[in-house]
């Protein structure tokens, strides 16, 4: 592995895992992004903190870089929805509506990378 490709690759570890903390460091921000539909919205924040971290240890790892990184994939699509909540929220009270719109093509930006360690 190149030099940028392993910077390229503990950079996204770091990535997941310092996003993962911020669900348990900072769940109200979490909990104003989640939509109203989804099931147990405190308990899903935690899970999905968790696997951001373990994800993100995983991908350190040469026998685990693909399983993680195939799972962040799923991860970004599945939490999609509620970049895309985070916008209309934004647009309605005309406040972050330019951070929360960059985030929905940032989406694919980040499954190409995690794509590029698959």
């Amino acid at each position: 592995m190149s030099t940028f490709n392993l910077a390229s690759l503990i950079i996204m570890a770091l990535f997941y895992i310092f996003a993962g903390v911020s669900h348990f460091s900072k769940p109200n921000f979490f909990m104003s992004i989640t939509p109203k539909w989804v099931p147990f919205p405190k308990s899903l924040n935690l899970i999905i903190g968790s696997i951001e971290i373990i994800l993100g240890l995983l991908l350190l790892f040469s026998k685990t870089q693909s399983f993680a990184a195939w799972s962040i994939i799923i991860l970004l699509i599945v939490v999609f929805p509620a970049n895309v909540y985070h916008f209309q929220k934004a647009l309605f009270k005309k406040k972050n509506v330019i951070v929360s719109f960059i985030r929905l093509p940032l989406q694919f930006v980040l499954i190409y990378w995690a794509y590029s360690f698959s």
